[in-house]
């Protein structure tokens, strides 16, 4: 996948294409059907895919205190749509430039100029341009102007009465319902981050982990005991993860990412890895004491083998 950072990187070269828009805020099953439409027009009509998304939620900009927090960094956005075998992907910068565009501008210097569109796919409820003025009519009409057509795509709705949603797989993760969010997902909720050195308090009691930094990216579910992999390069490995403050002992930090692999004693301090979710276990407890502690974790190690097959 060509990835284009902003509209001056994108080459004379790129297009035509058939194109879609969107955050793709964890390129879930929702956005994923779309791409699969959008790579079979793509190949029918013998042009390239490309997607158009954006470094950060609008909101980021325009409302920070409305601004809902991501699934996933930017550059996990674009490993997965990578994953999807979309052709390009042109990342646009929000800012103020951008939040000011008129919708017709908009059209001319992105679909048209930069990536030669001859197809549009968008959801029924599309805005573009300054305080959202444009819209799927006012786009069709833009395409009659310039030589695109417009397809509206439906929703994905796996129960009749919600779509699928970066909404709905966030309150997902927010309960730790990490399993029905990889549903929707269509993968695992995944936290990337550099290993560091932790308080050392799991390899004195016999399960060494690998502690993320506080810098993580995507979206950490709620405090629990996890079954999951930790992904190291190539290699992909069964883990117990825990996420939370651990009640039992004073001065961890909220939220703390820390993964115990399954059988295996590895270094991986200074390695970026990822954690990926698989099913919740358990809430946080705090244990009266070190045998009890050692004993749940013990259980809490054959629970996640037995999960985890």
């Amino acid at each position: 996948m060509r990835v284009f950072d902003g509209l001056a990187d994108v080459p004379g070269d790129a297009g035509p294409s058939v194109v879609t828009i969107g955050k793709f805020d964890g390129v879930h099953t929702g956005h994923r059907a779309v791409i699969d439409e959008l790579r079979a027009r793509a190949e029918a009509l013998g042009v390239a895919s490309a997607v158009v998304t954006f470094d950060r939620h609008p909101l980021a900009y325009l409302a920070p205190e409305k601004c809902p927090e991501p699934l996933v960094s930017v550059r996990q956005k674009l490993d997965l749509l990578a994953g999807t075998g979309v052709d390009e992907t042109l990342l646009l910068h929000f800012d103020a430039r951008l939040a000011s565009i008129e919708p017709e501008d908009f059209v001319g210097h992105v679909l048209v100029d930069a990536l030669g569109a001859r197809e549009v796919l968008v959801g029924a409820d599309f805005r573009y341009g300054h305080r959202g003025a444009g819209d799927v009519a006012s786009l069709a009409e833009a395409g009659e102007r310039h030589g695109f057509a417009v397809r509206v795509v439906g929703d994905v709705v796996p129960e009749a009465d919600r779509k699928v949603s970066s909404t709905w797989i966030r309150e997902l993760l927010d309960a730790g319902d990490v399993a029905a969010a990889g549903g929707l997902l269509g993968h695992p909720p995944t936290v990337r981050g550099i290993v560091v050195h932790g308080a050392a308090r799991g390899r004195e009691l016999g399960f060494p982990t690998a502690n993320l930094a506080e810098e993580s990216e995507g979206l950490i579910p709620a405090d629990g005991v996890y079954a999951g992999w930790l992904v190291d390069g190539d290699d992909r490995l069964p883990a117990a993860i825990s996420v939370g403050n651990n009640p039992t002992f004073q001065g961890v930090r909220q939220q703390q990412v820390e993964a115990y692999v399954l059988d295996r004693d590895i270094d991986l301090y200074d390695h970026v890895v990822d954690i990926e979710f698989a099913e919740r276990m358990r809430g946080m407890v705090a244990f009266a004491g070190m045998e009890p502690l050692m004993a749940q974790m013990r259980q809490d190690v054959e629970d996640v083998r037995r999960t985890l097959g």
